[in-house]
This record gives C-alpha cells, structure tokens and sequence, in this order.
C-alpha cells in the first residue's frame, strides 16, 4: 500500500518540472483511514513546501494521518519554514518518504526531528524512482556542477548536415516539440559560436501552450557573435557569451551594449576552459543544462566529462558525404576500449524518429544519483 500512494506522490511532483530550480521536485499525499485527504507540490522556490500544500488541504484530518513524501522534509529556516515543524505541529503520525535529501542543511536531519517527536518515519519507498526524478538537483546539491543533457539528431548515416550544410529539418516536427519540452524543462543551453553564425538560432521554447526560456550560453572563444543575432538582440532571454580573456575588448564591449553577459575564461585544451564554465553556471544556481551543439563542443564536452545524459535523435534518411559532418568532432579515439559507453538506454519512436535516450557511464552526475538512489534501503 505505501507503494500506491508514494506513486501518487512522484505523479504530482512532476507537475512542476522545470519551475522549482534550484530547489528538487517534491510531491507530498496524505492518507487516512485508506483516503487521500491532502496532497500538494513544490511549485516554485521560495514558495511553500509540498509539504504545507498537502497539509494545507487536509486540515485537521492531518492528525493521526500519514504522510507520503518524495524527499525528506525539510529542517532548516530558508525562504521558507521547516516543514518538520508543521508536520509535528498537525498531528501527523507516520511519514513515508522516498529518499534522504542530501542537502547538507538537511541530510537526515528533518527524519532525526520527526522522530524525536515521536513520529514513525519509513524510508527508501521508491528511492531510485525519486532519485532520477530530481536527478538534476541530486548532482547540482552535491557537486555544484549542473546535470547536463546532450541532444543531437542524426540521419541514419549519422550526419547532422549534408555536404551542402543544410541541417533544418533533419527530424519532423514532433521531435522538434519534444527538443521544445527541454527547453522548457532546463535552466539554461548552452551552444557554439558555429551553430550561432550558421544557423542564427533563437534557443527559446515555442510550445504551443507557451512555456519557460532557459539562459542562453554561448562558447565563443573571441567574441565573434553578431550583435544583430537572435541570441543577442531578441531580447527574449538572458544571454551569456562564454569568451577567452584574449578576445578583442572592442567586441566584447559591443556586445555587452546590447545586453548580453560577457564571461571570461582562462583558456584549456586547445580551448575554453568548459569545466570552469559549468562550474559557473552552477555557482550562478542554473542546475541543468541543455546542450543542443556541433561536433566540435560536442567533442569538448564529452572529453571534459561534462556530459551526464543524451536524448539522441535518429532520423530514417541517409544523406552520405565524406564531408557531410558528424554529432561528435575532435581528434576520435584509436581503440575501441576508449570508447564513451552509455547505460539505462531507452528507446521508443518519437513521430517517424527513433529517440535513444542514455546516461554516460562512469561520470560523477550518474554516481551522485545511485547512491542517493540506495539511501534508506536495505
């Protein structure tokens, strides 16, 4: 029985994904006497708990009720009150929670609390469930480093463009609205210097019943954005030009003008130093981030081990070209023992394209999540 509700309480939490960061998703269902008689969701930082939603509908049936929780309640005063206090002061008399937050200010603390109060805590229902969900969250809180998702779609020969450059529209526009929901669910996209020049993007979300747009990031070592191009002059979104401190300074002022934010980056590897720009944007609480790239970010990224995930496109075309490019640039690797290797891989027909979506084996992010996945089980 605890599994069915806690399986309510994962559904609601995701109601509002891509709108509490940098806080986690959490769903918080009431029962008692075999009725759910409160639930809520986090819906933005700075609002009230899940917790204080469910408890707020349950009034006085509260007491003597359970409470099923996807993460630790909280224990510490933030924007908001700990809700450990509130679910003692209802009356609450069990709490089932999914996972340990492991928040520093939290991390145990919020179940030590309610138990000292004499209420019966359960833990580990559903854990890895709830472990992926907040996925995002999970690697940012410990690490400081955003949750990155790489997307790219291929033709079934594996190229991102024709000898000619053409890359619009290599999948059909169902594929397209699901790269929309991304956006929508990231804080931030990060891109390159080429994919800006060749393609003048606008990298903001466009679904039908609107939606959020992430930061826009731009790699671009010295500062070559057009000041007229959609990133810089839409106005839409917050703008951030990734550039080494050797750039022109005339640029860069230019740039600045037109109201984009000019960050600048030691040089490594041959190029930007990336590692220290994703440790920014996790400073800067931008917690996911969306790659949407060409090969040679791509490339850079993946060297850098930046990369935590991948929504991978294959579209039923076969252009071919030697010189038609690929997804993934860079120098490649001699041995297949090198090779990057990918695991949980999903597959399933997103309109007439088949989407692979994988984690990357062996990376920090995906390590962050099972052991928070395995906290409170047996």
């Amino acid at each position: 029985m605890h599994e069915y509700y806690m399986r309510q309480a994962l559904t609601i939490a995701e109601y509002a994904i891509g709108r509490t960061s940098p806080n986690p998703l959490v769903g918080a269902v009431i029962v008692r006497d075999g009725r759910i008689v409160g639930q809520g969701w986090h819906r933005q930082a700075g609002t009230p708990h899940a917790e204080i939603h469910a408890l707020n509908q349950a009034g006085e049936l509260a007491r003597g009720a359970t409470m099923y929780v996807t993460l630790e309640p909280c224990s510490h005063y933030g924007l908001t009150g700990p809700c450990t206090e509130a679910i003692i002061a209802a009356g609450i008399r069990q709490v089932v929670a999914a996972m340990t937050d492991p928040n520093p200010e939290v991390a145990g603390n919020g179940f030590k609390k309610l138990r000292e109060a004499g209420i019966e805590v359960i833990e580990g229902v559903f854990a890895e469930a709830a472990a992926r969900q907040n996925e995002v969250f999970l690697k940012w809180i410990t690490t400081g480093m955003p949750f990155t998702v790489l997307k790219t779609a291929t033709t079934l020969d594996g190229k991102i463009a024709t000898v000619a450059g053409q890359s619009q529209w290599i999948t059909g526009p169902e594929a397209r609205n699901f790269v929309h929901m991304l956006r929508d669910r990231y804080d931030a996209i990060v891109t390159g210097i080429g994919t800006v020049i060749a393609d003048n993007p606008q990298l903001t979300t466009r679904l039908p019943q609107g939606g959020k747009n992430p930061v826009r990031v731009i790699v671009d070592s010295m500062g070559r954005t057009p000041p007229d191009a959609n990133v810089v002059s839409d106005g839409q979104a917050r703008t951030i030009i990734a550039v080494s401190r050797d750039a022109p300074r005339q640029k860069l002022e230019l740039l600045a003008r037109h109201g984009a934010e000019i960050w600048e980056l030691d040089r490594a590897n041959g190029g930007l130093d990336l590692r220290a720009l994703f440790r920014r944007l996790g400073k800067d609480r931008l917690t996911g981030v969306l790659v949407e790239a060409g090969a040679a970010l791509n490339a850079s990224l993946f060297n850098d081990n930046l990369v935590d995930k991948v929504h991978w496109f294959v579209s039923p075309q076969i252009v071919g070209g030697h010189s038609a490019p690929g997804p993934v640039g860079g120098a490649g690797i001699a041995a297949l023992s090198g090779a990057i290797t990918l695991e949980d891989v999903e597959t399933g027909m997103v309109g007439k394209d088949l989407l692979i979506t994988a984690y990357i084996a062996r990376r920090e992010g995906r390590d962050v999540y099972r052991a928070c996945g395995r906290i409170g089980q047996s």
